[in-house]
């Protein structure tokens, strides 16, 4: 894998920290403010355009972690880079270490946390499996701290190059989307936004401010999506539970997906049934987000 420091070695350069939005790839105006457009993967060097890309994280390379400006140390942790952009934009597996300990302070990217085990406590709030918080640029928080003696593995998602300052809140940081805390076990199920996914139901995490978000999604036993669809969205996805084959990959638990907008998935069939931690840059609900296809035969 080319490039294995987007996450900790670049050093913040915005005089500000309000993120920076970039235009999505389907002709979107960056209000997602998530920059899922035009990502590299573990497997993909370079943006490849309308081309889906599935890898198992198991097989990424390990690098340290180390958030640029924060306390030195050896402990601070190690990572798998799933997919980054060249603003520093990065989703990553995250492995803290029992003895992890982080000042309170600010960092200047928004910061998307799904922890997948362990017990991370971000000031009063204790982040257990399946929680979930976001943290505006900006918005100061309390100490960082691993708590027992186990590793917390978790997925980290920045929008843009991050640093991190021990600082007040920035007097422009957006306080009032902060999400200290999501227990997604406490959560209901509730229906899709689209009719290829009628046979599956979704738990809201966080709404973007154009409708796109994150979310997680499971998929029913017997499911069976039909036929092919193109997404007209940029979509990054992490397996928890089951297995879904997407064509002829048998996409797992711990595995990831990176899907630029337009590309064309093969059929998806769940036998047993599966879960998935979902990211998206645009409203499903809208015409024509998931377009149905069936490819003609002669």
């Amino acid at each position: 894998m080319e490039n294995s420091e987007p996450l900790g070695a670049i050093a913040p350069t915005a005089t500000t920290d309000r993120p920076i939005l970039m235009p999505e790839d389907w002709g979107g105006d960056g209000r997602s403010g998530m920059n899922l457009s035009g990502r590299c993967t573990a497997i993909a060097a370079q943006p490849q355009p309308r081309q889906y890309q599935f890898l198992d994280s198991q097989a990424v390379p390990v690098t340290p972690w180390q958030i640029a400006g924060s306390p030195a140390a050896p402990w601070m942790g190690t990572q798998q880079v799933l997919s980054w952009h060249q603003n520093g934009a990065v989703t990553a597996k995250v492995v803290l270490p029992p003895e992890f300990e982080l000042p309170a302070g600010r960092f200047t990217a928004d910061i998307e946390i799904f922890v997948l085990q362990g017990t991370l406590q971000i000031d009063d709030w204790q982040l257990q499996s399946h929680s979930y918080t976001f943290i505006p640029a900006g918005v100061r928080v309390g100490q960082w701290q691993v708590l027992g003696e186990s590793t917390v593995e978790l997925l980290w998602m920045t929008n843009q190059q991050i640093g991190y300052q021990d600082a007040p809140h920035q007097p422009e940081s957006r306080l009032s989307e902060w999400i200290p805390l999501v227990d997604s076990k406490r959560l209901s199920w509730g229906k899709t936004d689209t009719s290829q996914f009628v046979t599956a139901s979704k738990k809201w995490l966080r709404k973007a401010a154009n409708g796109g978000g994150t979310w997680l999604l499971t998929l029913l036993p017997h499911y069976d999506g039909g036929q092919m669809m193109i997404q007209a969205y940029n979509e990054e996805a992490y397996g928890l539970a089951g297995t879904c084959h997407i064509g002829d990959y048998p996409f797992a638990a711990g595995h990831f997906a990176y899907c630029p907008s337009f590309s064309t998935l093969p059929r998806h069939i769940s036998t047993d049934g599966s879960l998935f931690f979902v990211r998206v840059d645009r409203d499903l609900s809208q015409p024509a987000a998931v377009i149905s296809y069936a490819p003609q035969t002669s």
